[in-house]
């Protein structure tokens, strides 16, 4: 490495977030800049540490070279970092910003001090290389006249498309919604991820040669057997987007949503009208209950701050992470422990105290008398190991009422829609996913692949990157007999 005393000199020190009563008065990214000085600091912490745990299969699962692209932001080589980050990487400005970063759980300076800030180096290159305009997206030399439809332009259906194109063939990506990005665009706030980079992303592939379509729906507005006929092959990536439901009394109550729903309609009327015209779930002046605690709650949390909503309550049944790793939770696996996101850190800010409440069930919604919610009956809950496995038992006389006008459900996903998958007889794996295997991505039906969340499960946008680049490999191997694409994990130079 450049420094290799730089992880003995140099302190952890990650970018900032803006002030919190900043950033409440706003949907612009939460982000600020660093100083090139820090950075390089950073990336000297770098350790030559012979194995690279952070690339490995416990760290990143688009195999980054990030050791030296770490070595190269060190030296100030900026263009020749962005181009090592691209060889694995097709959207680092997208994982560059809302990936947990697996990488620094596995990092091999993490084991007895704070990890390289991987992440904020991974967004600092990539965000060069556009103010530099280094970032293309070229078109390939020749065309193979082979033709494969991608149906979802999530993280997995834009890579895949992008890869598949620049191989040659000739790729229409299908979306049923109105804006090219899938989860990209509705799923993920736009504090976190501003739209108008998954837009400059769009119309860079589009101009190397991509086809998109909005506004169509597979297997409503166009049948998946129309695809297998005009198409050499398919890709599906659909995403898991069925949401996990509460079925508890009083569940259809007015103003218990799902959580997609509430994020999809803001951003959908923030990037039409500035929320001018009213077409979304409001926040505003109500006592808001988030149910679940992941990314997607936090992003609930903030989203409802902004809207200006009374005051703000987030129910998890897990019991509460400790705050360092556990005995049985040892490096280089990803560290279950207590982290403070940025809804979580602007909640305090605003209310002067964490709105997070473990160990909690949710028994009935409550109704107004008007066909409104307006409370949950909750009880404490202890889980209990039996066997190797936790069980939930529930804590008598723990009951308690909680208010609410708004209850927004954000408790994961259970698997993709089957409005696709039923018309070919597609079969479906144990846990309702498309099946296809893992490295070939083929489903029960010839010439059809599936990759991403449809295939296993919900997961990170970084695995949706890597499933679609392995599944366009796949394609064009099926396409051509042998493939040009780098396999996973195999970069080409």
């Amino acid at each position: 490495m450049g420094k290799p005393t730089g992880f003995m000199e140099y302190p952890r020190k990650i970018v900032p977030y803006r002030d919190e009563q900043e950033r409440l008065g706003d949907y612009k990214e939460i982000y600020t800049e660093s100083s090139e000085d820090r950075l390089k600091q950073q990336g000297a912490r770098c350790m030559d540490c012979g194995v690279p745990f952070c690339q490995s299969d416990t760290g990143c699962p688009v195999d980054n070279l990030i050791p030296e692209w770490n070595d190269l932001v060190y030296q100030g080589r900026w263009q020749e970092a962005l181009e090592r980050l691209h060889k694995t990487n097709n959207f680092p400005e997208f994982t560059g910003r809302v990936c947990p970063a697996p990488c620094e759980g596995a990092c091999v300076l993490g084991i007895n001090n704070p990890a390289v800030t991987i992440k904020n180096i991974e967004n600092a290159i990539i965000d060069r290389g556009f103010e530099e305009g280094w970032v293309v997206t070229p078109s390939p030399v020749e065309r193979t006249g082979k033709t494969v439809a991608v149906v979802g332009s999530g993280p997995a259906g834009l890579a895949a498309a992008e890869q598949l194109n620049s191989a040659g063939h000739n790729v229409t990506v299908y979306e049923r919604e109105d804006r090219i990005g899938g989860l990209l665009m509705y799923g993920i706030p736009n504090m976190k991820l501003e739209k108008k980079l998954v837009e400059r992303r769009v119309a860079l592939i589009a101009e190397a040669g991509v086809t998109f379509i909005t506004g169509t729906s597979i297997g409503k507005d166009i049948q998946p057997a129309q695809l297998q006929k005009e198409f050499d092959a398919v890709l599906f990536a659909t995403g898991s987007s069925i949401p996990r439901d509460l079925p508890v009394p009083g569940r259809d109550l007015k103003g218990v949503h799902f959580a997609m729903e509430f994020l999809t309609e803001h951003t959908r009327s923030l990037l039409d009208s500035e929320l001018k015209n009213g077409k979304y779930i409001s926040a505003k002046a109500k006592k808001v209950v988030v149910i679940g605690g992941g990314d997607t709650g936090a992003d609930c949390i903030a989203t409802s701050l902004r809207h200006g909503c009374e005051n703000i309550v987030n129910l998890e049944l897990l019991s509460q992470p400790p705050e360092d790793r556990a005995a049985n939770n040892p490096w280089p696996e990803w560290p279950l422990i207590m982290r403070t996101d940025y809804g979580h850190q602007e909640a305090i800010a605003k209310f002067g105290c964490d709105p997070r409440n473990y160990s909690i069930v949710t028994k009935e919604f409550i109704d107004d008398g008007a066909g409104n919610v307006n409370a949950l009956k909750t009880m404490l809950v202890e889980w209990k190991d039996n066997a190797g496995h936790r069980e939930m038992h529930e804590i008598a006389g723990s009951e308690q009422v909680i208010e609410a006008d708004l209850v927004l459900l954000a408790m994961g996903f259970i698997g993709p829609e089957t409005t696709i998958s039923e018309p070919l007889s597609m079969e479906l794996d144990g846990r309702g996913n498309f099946k296809a295997g893992y490295g070939n991505y083929e489903t029960s039906v010839k010439g059809v692949f599936a990759a991403g969340d449809c295939r296993r499960g919900q997961s990170l946008v970084v695995w949706g990157i890597n499933e679609g680049r392995g599944a366009a490999r796949v394609i064009d191997e099926y396409l051509m007999g042998a493939s040009i694409l780098p396999a996973p994990g195999i970069t080409t130079g």
